[in-house]
């Protein structure tokens, strides 16, 4: 039964994330906000509503393990597998500010969180925390971040009336409905998925970060994967790539933030090789973006190989 019930959280998640990005990008596209703020701010917060719900839940329970795992878990999986995937569909095309602005600043989020949860080596403390004063740290971080995309939405707002309009028509409400529906769906998703998943790792020994850096990870990143294929498909760069970079700032700024606000997460030796290996990634990522502004086919096989990798890794590991 509890096998059921994680399949049943997680059709919730992804159905649910699935009528929340459809029904806010739409209202979005009607009131003609620019396609790059809607892959950085309601596409990639709409995508990582389920990472956001499942942390939030862990914290809640105390299992530290899940939270953390599953942020960083999430962004490795984004990093690697849905870039990777949407690059051998099609190549991705960067622009400019992404590779000279939200790249970096993904990276600086991901740098932000080792030196904070450092506690031993940096402060000489008994244990590893993100504590509260961390999180409000993260949440200042977001809203800077949310500051600077609002301001290059201010900055575009002329070119954005000249986007091709979206096809679908109808009233506002329909779609209001369609995003309260898909957080709904989320929210008990994410319950579903944190009480099972943990569950099952006890009845097999495994760790809670080892369930939140894979089951729980992989999980929750769906939303993401789905999403960016489709907009590769549809040769939509600025969401895909958008969508990837703003989900990844967006799990570590607010939902280790939020997270660690409600109660203080314990964080476990093992995850810092995760960490650091999400932060060279990223940089590779920067790096795979600044030749000829694109991301190749043959990159994204790269990155999909990696993830690969790092899945054999951690498994063997634990």
């Amino acid at each position: 039964m509890t096998y059921v019930l994680l399949l049943v959280g997680f059709a919730l998640l992804i159905k649910g994330a699935d009528y929340f990005v459809e029904g806010s990008s739409t209202i979005a596209a009607m009131l003609k906000i620019s396609p790059l703020l809607i892959g950085l701010t309601i596409v990639a917060f709409g995508t990582s509503s389920p990472e956001a719900t499942v942390s939030i839940l862990a914290a809640l329970d105390g299992n530290a393990g899940v939270a953390i795992g599953n942020v960083v878990g999430s962004n490795i999986f984004n990093i690697t597998l849905v870039v990777g995937i949407t690059a051998m569909i099609n190549p991705l095309k960067v622009e400019s500010t992404t590779i000279r602005k939200e790249i970096p600043f993904t990276l600086l989020a991901s740098v932000t969180l080792l030196v904070l949860i450092a506690d031993m080596t940096l402060q000489g403390f008994d244990e590893n925390l993100i504590t509260r004063s961390d999180g409000l740290v993260f949440l200042l971080i977001f809203a800077v971040f949310l500051y600077y995309i609002f301001e290059v939405a201010r900055n575009n707002r002329e070119s954005s009336s000249d986007t091709t309009p979206i096809e679908k028509k109808g009233p506002i409400g329909k779609y209001i409905l369609f995003t309260v529906g898909g957080l709904v769906a989320i929210i008990f998703g994410g319950d579903l998925v944190v009480d099972s998943a943990t569950e099952i790792a006890f009845s097999f020994g495994m760790s809670q970060t080892l369930v939140g850096l894979t089951i729980v990870a992989v999980g929750t990143s769906l939303p993401e994967l789905i999403t960016s294929i489709t907009a590769a498909i549809k040769k939509q760069s600025e969401i895909a790539l958008g969508n990837i970079v703003g989900s990844n700032i967006f799990n570590i700024l607010f939902v280790l933030g939020a997270s660690s606000l409600i109660s203080p997460l314990a964080v476990i030796d093992e995850i810092f090789i995760d960490i650091i290996l999400m932060i060279i990634l990223t940089v590779v990522l920067l790096i795979f973006s600044k030749t000829q502004y694109k991301i190749a086919k043959s990159e994204g096989f790269v990155l999909a190989a990696a993830y690969i990798a790092y899945m054999i890794y951690i498994i063997l590991r634990n």
